[in-house]
């Protein structure tokens, strides 16, 4: 048997798996876990995961890589079956996957640039990711990724054309931009361009790719560039998830966050006013610690507010390490009601905002034969069947609270 990869958490991590994918290729019997570091729930998914593997595969090699593995170890290579850990760095390292490659978690604070990686093949994604940059140089007090990622490091631009245009020619209809923190992408790179041109650059010497996409953004650091993209290219799809974390101000300073709440309805405000019909997400802690019944209304209040259709909600989970933890925390138990609350109003905006596509032209990114997304990644249900991995263009006649039904046109 082959390279089998496991994937948990982000996009990012999802790009990785591929690339490991293939620079594992001819590597025998062996199962790689990438890991996140986000929560403890996604590092206890993982270890249930790899034990859950070493029973069903006894013979197999289990290599561990991924952000826990940066950042702990030891702890990961204790594990049954598994014979390797890899750091970040090192798991995109051709020699990392050589027949006599050894455990090895380098220095991630140390590596300085990031090269993008040609990969022409997402395993059973319509869709293809590309990796424009790495790390972050933000140190929210919440966060572990930092450790596990190190400094912002940027793919040049013309390695990431190239990856976009060989992912066209491969048949791609929609590529997806992700890294850890996107809005800082060309700090590190000589004139410092900033996210918007790049895209608009990418955009320019690709003129045959229907579809862009963008991964979670910093609402703090939105450049002039993408606005006006945002605003006048149909490419760049109407679609904006915005790393939001919270809407109180006294909870978004203890998380050393950049904007305020002010800052984020100006962020939506625009959004909305420039691109009529965007779709909107956001990514929102509950239960941060010393987060008050108040505080926490705030945030709610600002959902139901903004009508935001698409949140990405996690229960507040302590990290070791980070100052965030080393705050009074809030019971658990609360963290989770909230948690509930919150993805509660985001259902219903969700289902206001899909009622809102009934009688609308869309272009749906087919992922099985008969659903896929749309423009604004609603998850659409097709009448008939499209060939997977093509858009097809179709007039929305349902929705449900989850979906929208649409015939092809």
């Amino acid at each position: 048997m082959s390279v089998d990869v496991v994937t948990f958490g982000c996009r990012l991590n999802a790009y990785e798996s591929q690339v490991m994918r293939d620079l594992a290729a001819d590597t025998k019997d062996t199962i790689v876990v990438n890991t996140c570091a986000v929560t403890s729930e996604a590092e206890r998914q993982a270890r249930q995961a790899i034990r859950r593997l070493a029973r069903e595969r006894p013979t197999a090699k289990i290599v561990v890589t991924g952000c826990a593995v940066q950042i702990s170890p030891d702890k990961w290579a204790t594990l049954p079956n598994v014979t390797r850990v890899l750091g970040n760095h090192d798991k995109l390292q051709p020699k990392s996957w050589e027949l006599d490659a050894h455990s090895s978690v380098s220095d991630i604070h140390s590596v300085r640039e990031t090269s993008g990686h040609l990969v022409t093949e997402f395993a059973e994604r319509a869709r293809a990711f590309v990796q424009i940059q790495q790390g972050c140089d933000h140190h929210c007090t919440f966060c572990v990724i930092p450790q596990g990622r190190g400094p912002n490091r940027s793919v040049p631009i013309g390695a990431i054309a190239q990856q976009v245009h060989k992912l066209v020619q491969t048949g791609y209809q929609e590529v997806v931009f992700t890294g850890v923190d996107i809005a800082s992408y060309g700090q590190d790179l000589p004139g410092s361009p900033s996210l918007g041109q790049m895209v608009k650059r990418v955009l320019a010497n690709v003129p045959d790719l229907p579809r862009l996409r963008l991964s979670s953004i910093d609402p703090a650091s939105i450049d002039e560039d993408l606005w006006r993209l945002l605003a006048d290219e149909p490419r760049l799809m109407p679609h904006l998830h915005l790393s939001l974390q919270a809407a109180s101000d006294m909870v978004l300073k203890r998380m050393r966050r950049r904007h305020l709440r002010e800052d984020a309805l100006a962020v939506i405000d625009r959004a909305t006013t420039i691109r009529p019909g965007i779709a909107l997400g956001a990514d929102i802690i509950a239960g941060f610690p010393t987060e008050t019944d108040r505080q926490f209304q705030e945030t709610i209040d600002f959902v139901k507010e903004t009508g935001i259709p698409y949140l990405h909600v996690f229960p507040y989970s302590e990290r070791n390490g980070t100052p965030a933890a080393r705050m009074p925390q809030v019971a658990p138990a609360l963290r989770r009601e909230r948690a509930a609350r919150l993805r509660a109003e985001g259902n219903r905006n969700t289902e206001g905002f899909l009622n809102g596509l009934v009688g609308q032209t869309v272009q749906v990114l087919t992922e099985t034969n008969t659903t896929g997304h749309c423009e604004r990644f609603a998850p659409v249900s097709l009448n008939k069947p499209a060939t997977i991995g093509s858009v097809v263009r179709a007039i929305v006649t349902n929705a449900t609270p989850k979906m929208v039904y649409a015939e092809i046109a």
